[in-house]
C-alpha cells in the first residue's frame, strides 16, 4: 500500500507482518500484469516493469509468480482484462483520499470501495473532487546521504531531500524518477522504495480519534485485493489540541 506519509509507512510495515500472503501477491501480480501489458516484457525497458517487480521481490514474491504475472499482462497466457481506475473520496474528518485499483470487475471494485467510504464515515466522491489536493511525484527512499551526494542529486534534476535519522527520501518529477534512482544505485546506495506518487499539496490536521477511524479504513483497503494504492491528505500526527 502506498501514499507517501507516515501513514504510508505505517501500512507498509504494517502490510508485511498483518496481510495474507495471498492477497499481497495478487496485489502485485496485478500490478505486474498490467505494466507488462502496457509497456512489454523486458524491465530493462518497461521501467514500470522493473518498478512493480523490485516490489515483488522486496515482498518475497516467488519468482515463477513473477514470470506468470508478466506473461498474463503480455497475453501469454489467459487472464481475466485488468483495468486501471482511480477512485476519489472523503475519509473521516473530510480528509482526502484518492484509491487506486486494478480490476476485472468495475461494479464490484466501486461497490467495495464505496461500502469501506461508507462505514468508516466517509463517502465515495465524483471524478475530481479531491484530486486537484494532490500532485504526482517521483519518490525514492534510501540510507541518509552525504551532503555531496544531496547536491549532485539537486543538479540531476531533484526537486527535494529530506533526511530523516538513517533514512533520506527524495522526490523528482515523475520523468526523473529512474534517471534519480539510477544515480543513487551507481553511489552505492540501498533503494528501499521507489515508486511514483499522487502527494498531497497540503497536510489536513486529524485528531486521535479521526486518525484511528483513518487507521481502520486503510486495514480495510489492505484487504481488497483489488486496491492497489491508496493515497490520503491526512497527517499521521494527531492534532495537539484533541
Amino acid at each position: 500500500m502506498s501514499g507517501h506519509s507516515k501513514w504510508s509507512t505505517i501500512h507498509r510495515q504494517k502490510g508485511v507482518a498483518d496481510s495474507k500472503r495471498g492477497a499481497v501477491f495478487t496485489k502485485l501480480g496485478k500490478t505486474i500484469s498490467v505494466a507488462a501489458r502496457e509497456g512489454g516484457s523486458d524491465p530493462d525497458s518497461n521501467f514500470k516493469l522493473r518498478l512493480a517487480i523490485d516490489k515483488a521481490k522486496a515482498s518475497n514474491m516467488p519468482k515463477d509468480n513473477i514470470e506468470r504475472a508478466i506473461k498474463r499482462g503480455t497475453g501469454e497466457l489467459v487472464g481475466g482484462a485488468l483495468e486501471e481506475i482511480m477512485y476519489e473520496g472523503f475519509g473521516p474528518g473530510g480528509t482526502a483520499f484518492l484509491v487506486q485499483a486494478l480490476t476485472d470487475n468495475r461494479n464490484r471494485t466501486a461497490s467495495n470501495i464505496k461500502h469501506l467510504f461508507s462505514e468508516y464515515s466517509g463517502v465515495l466522491g465524483t471524478p475530481g473532487s479531491v484530486a486537484w489536493m494532490f500532485e504526482q511525484k517521483g519518490l525514492i527512499k534510501t540510507d541518509r546521504i552525504a551532503e555531496d551526494i544531496e547536491l549532485a542529486l539537486i543538479d540531476l534534476g531533484a526537486t527535494d531531500v529530506v533526511n530523516e535519522d538513517e533514512e533520506s527520501t527524495v522526490y523528482t518529477n515523475p520523468t526523473d524518477l529512474q534517471k534519480i534512482k539510477s544515480a543513487l544505485e551507481k553511489r552505492g546506495l540501498p533503494i528501499t522504495y521507489a515508486e511514483i506518487e499522487f502527494i498531497a499539496k497540503e497536510k489536513k490536521s486529524t485528531d486521535t480519534a479521526t486518525q484511528e477511524k483513518i487507521s481502520a479504513l486503510f486495514d480495510g483497503f489492505d484487504e481488497d485485493e483489488d486496491i492497489s494504492n491508496v493515497y490520503t491528505n491526512a497527517d499521521a500526527d494527531a492534532d495537539a489540541n484533541s
